[in-house]
C-alpha cells in the first residue's frame, strides 16, 4: 500500500512539474515577431526577462536575437530557454548548446539547440551532428545568420502565401460553372469541369426524351 502511494505521489509530482514547466506557453502563447505558437516549439522557445520586470516570450533564438536587439534600452535580467528534451525551462546562459547537426532548425538555417546537460549534448551530436558551443556562440551565429535567416522565412512565407491563394481560387473554379478562369494551372481543370457538367446536362435532357410517351 505504502508504495502505490508513493508511486501515485511522485505521478502527481511529474504531472505538476510538466505543467509548471508549460506555464510561460499559457502566459505567451504565440510568439511576440512571429506569431508561432510557442507551445508546439517548446524545445526551441525562450523567455526573457528585462530588468523593468518586463517579460518577453519567443519561439527561437532568432527572435530572441531580435528583441534584444530591439530594446536597447532595458537589460536583460535572465534569459531562459526550453531544453531540447525535457522542455522544462533552463537558464539560457548555462545551458550547453549544440548549433548545426540533421534537425531543421526553428527560424533559421543553422539549428540552435539547448540542452541542460553536456552529456545529453555530446548524445545529441553524436546520433544527429552539430557542435557544442556556448549561448555566446550562439548568439554571435543568429546575428551573423540575422539577413539570411529573415530571406529564407520570407521567401518561405511567400510562397506559402502564393500556394494558399491559388488552391482558394482552384475551389473557386470546380466550384463556380460561371466562374471564368485564366489561371493557366486551373484551365484544363476547369474545361474538364465544365465538359462534365455539359455532359451531364445532356444526359438529363436525353432521359427527358425518353420519358415521353411515345407514339404509335
Amino acid at each position: 500500500m505504502r508504495k502505490i502511494c508513493i508511486l501515485v505521489a511522485a505521478a502527481f509530482l511529474l504531472i505538476f512539474a510538466a505543467a509548471a514547466a508549460m506555464a510561460d506557453t499559457k502566459d505567451f502563447p504565440k510568439c511576440k515577431y512571429c506569431g508561432m505558437d510557442r507551445e508546439k516549439y517548446s524545445h526551441s522557445r525562450l523567455l526573457i526577462e528585462y530588468d523593468d520586470g518586463t517579460y518577453v516570450g519567443v519561439c527561437s533564438v532568432h527572435c530572441a536575437a531580435v528583441d534584444l536587439a530591439m530594446s536597447m534600452d532595458k537589460t536583460p535580467k535572465v534569459i531562459k530557454v526550453g531544453d531540447y528534451n525535457t522542455k522544462q525551462l533552463i537558464d539560457a546562459e548555462k545551458a550547453v548548446w549544440v548549433m548545426g547537426g540533421d534537425k531543421a532548425g526553428v527560424m533559421t538555417k543553422v539549428a540552435k539547440w539547448a540542452f541542460q546537460k553536456k552529456e545529453a549534448a555530446n548524445k545529441f551530436v553524436k546520433e544527429h551532428g552539430g557542435k557544442v558551443t556556448t549561448f555566446e556562440g550562439v548568439m554571435k551565429a543568429a546575428y551573423t545568420d540575422m539577413y539570411q535567416d529573415s530571406k529564407m522565412i520570407r521567401e518561405k512565407r511567400k510562397a506559402m502565401k502564393k500556394k494558399m491563394m491559388e488552391e482558394g481560387h482552384t475551389h473557386d473554379c470546380m466550384n463556380n460553372e460561371n466562374h471564368h478562369c485564366d489561371h493557366p494551372n486551373h484551365k484544363n481543370n476547369h474545361k474538364d469541369h465544365m465538359h462534365n457538367h455539359d455532359h451531364k446536362q445532356e444526359t438529363k435532357q436525353e432521359q427527358k426524351q425518353d420519358d415521353k410517351p411515345h407514339k404509335h
